[in-house]
């Protein structure tokens, strides 16, 4: 035909390759993404061990069940707070003493007859010991690092994780914390995630956050990719390395 070459080059391939946006950082929310809180038998067994008191197995799933109920620090959300505890709850993740009041009282809730032991379940939640780190989590961690991209930690939360990632030496695999109770916001707020990338270096545009709530995928108001993964319990594999296809790997040619 008329003005068209008889080798005209075929359309480059390139323009049929899905884009993908440029990923400098990933946030991880801790809980229930990175890690999970020990298993709750084993959270009341430990606790009645400190206050010197022996609970059988089947007592401390009883008691365990009753506790997750009332409200366990790292576990669900209580069946119900009680009004004296209702201004302590909402800014649990604003104030540590908050954060320690709170969830003590929800355990005094529950009587076990022992003494010191609400303070005891709390304490368990500060210790490396506390919390099982996901299998994926030094492999996922490590291998963003190799890449260069860089990494922060992302958690409403009113107590100082870095010495459980200290203690689990994954502490030179993060390179930032934005913890609520220190930034002063709480997710989904997006000003919690602005100030990750702000610690990092990073454009929102070019981060991706991983988290496993709603409220982690408040992320997106400031501009972020999200990834939710659905919370495992402790020691079981959660899939968190989806996150490495979409920040590390190349997307697959198809044809």
């Amino acid at each position: 035909m008329h003005g068209v070459s008889d080798h005209a080059e075929p359309p480059s391939s390139r323009a049929t390759e899905p884009y993908r946006r440029p990923v400098a950082a990933v946030l991880f929310d801790f809980h229930g993404t990175l890690a999970q809180v020990e298993e709750a038998h084993e959270w009341v067994l430990a606790a009645a061990r400190e206050c010197g008191a022996t609970l059988d197995r089947i007592k401390a799933t009883s008691l365990a069940d009753r506790l997750v109920t009332a409200g366990r620090a790292g576990g669900p959300l209580p069946a119900r707070v009680p009004p004296r505890l209702a201004e302590l709850w909402a800014d649990r993740d604003l104030y540590e003493h908050a954060h320690r009041a709170a969830y003590t009282g929800l355990a005094e809730t529950v009587d076990a007859g022992i003494e010191g032991f609400a303070e005891a379940l709390y304490d368990r939640v500060l210790r490396p010991d506390g919390w099982v780190p996901y299998p994926e989590t030094r492999p996922v961690l490590a291998a963003l690092r190799e890449a260069g991209v860089r990494v922060g930690v992302v958690s409403n939360i009113g107590f100082d994780v870095r010495p459980l990632f200290a203690a689990w030496d994954l502490d030179g695999l993060v390179d930032a914390y934005a913890l609520s109770y220190e930034v002063g916001r709480c997710k989904p707020d997006p000003g919690i995630f602005l100030r990750a990338c702000g610690m990092l270096g990073v454009d929102p545009e070019e981060t991706v956050m991983v988290g496993d709530t709603p409220a982690d995928a408040g992320a997106v108001a400031a501009g972020c990719a999200v990834l939710v993964l659905p919370a495992v319990g402790p020691g079981r594999r959660s899939g968190l390395g989806a996150v490495l296809d979409l920040a590390v790997r190349p997307p697959t040619a198809e044809g």
